[in-house]
């Protein structure tokens, strides 16, 4: 569970407790954020036969990608998953299909994210627009480092003078070889 600044964590912890948790890891960190250490060392105790019970969804995850993994990490330790508030059991039949709806809403939104982002990309090309990185060196100055290179000077010594990675000035090099 988190706990910010303002936040009473009593009554998450008492409702914890009544439905048996022998252990309550309680963690000082955002549901939002992946390294939390508490939840990484819940997730490493974990064994079969385990429940990994939470109050509520949104304490153990805010982002529905990270859940679904921290719930594989479950169900490969052999344990089982309980939401209290949300009324999820994985260890029950309507529970794993409950799991089973939230995996398929989680690829459903991964490849709606896909389509997106490849409908952007497309809309930015046909505008004559291309991602990635800027070039270091303008046309004018690959021109001279291909000459330099020809005229026998090392790719250290040009890398150097124009004051990039000898990485760029080899890329300089190949690309004009093609």
């Amino acid at each position: 569970m988190s706990k910010a600044e303002d936040q009473n964590t009593a009554p998450q912890i008492e409702a914890l407790e009544a439905a048996g948790c022998q252990r309550v890891y309680e963690e000082h960190l955002s549901g939002g954020r992946w390294d939390r250490p508490e939840l990484h060392r819940l997730l490493n105790r974990l064994g079969p036969g385990d429940v990994l019970t939470v109050w509520k969804l949104d304490r153990l995850s805010r982002s529905l990608k990270d859940l679904l993994l921290i719930l594989d990490k479950v169900d490969k330790a052999g344990a089982g998953f309980r939401s209290l508030t949300e009324n999820i059991d994985s260890t029950t039949a309507s529970g794993r299909m409950m799991m089973q709806m939230l995996g398929a809403f989680a690829e459903f939104e991964r490849a709606m994210v896909r389509e997106r982002t490849q409908a952007g990309l497309r809309s930015a090309r046909a505008q004559g627009r291309h991602g990635g990185r800027q070039p270091k060196l303008s046309p004018q100055q690959q021109a001279e480092v291909l000459a330099m290179l020809n005229a026998g000077r090392s790719a250290a010594d040009v890398a150097r003078l124009f004051r990039v990675h000898r990485a760029t000035i080899s890329r300089v090099a190949n690309s004009a070889r093609l």
